[in-house]
């Protein structure tokens, strides 16, 4: 995903696809987003070298990256 390819702008609301990250996430983070998947993109992170993931903002204040295959606009 590259920030030219989609959608999305700083701002955007996004919503996790819980499944697809609660293996790599710390259990609080994955208890936070099966009560609210949703966040809102604060930064663009380069991932590897190749691919470009988002840093997101979740209502209580919690801040993590995701890869831009786990996120839904």
């Amino acid at each position: 995903m590259s920030q030219a390819d989609t959608n999305l702008r700083i701002g955007s609301k996004v919503r996790i696809n819980v499944d697809s990250v609660k293996e790599r996430i710390p259990s609080t983070l994955v208890e936070l987003l099966k009560k609210d998947p949703r966040g809102t993109l604060i930064e663009f992170k380069m991932t590897d070298g190749q691919g470009i993931g988002v840093v997101l903002e979740f209502s209580d204040g919690t801040i993590s990256w995701f890869f831009g295959n786990e996120i839904a606009s």
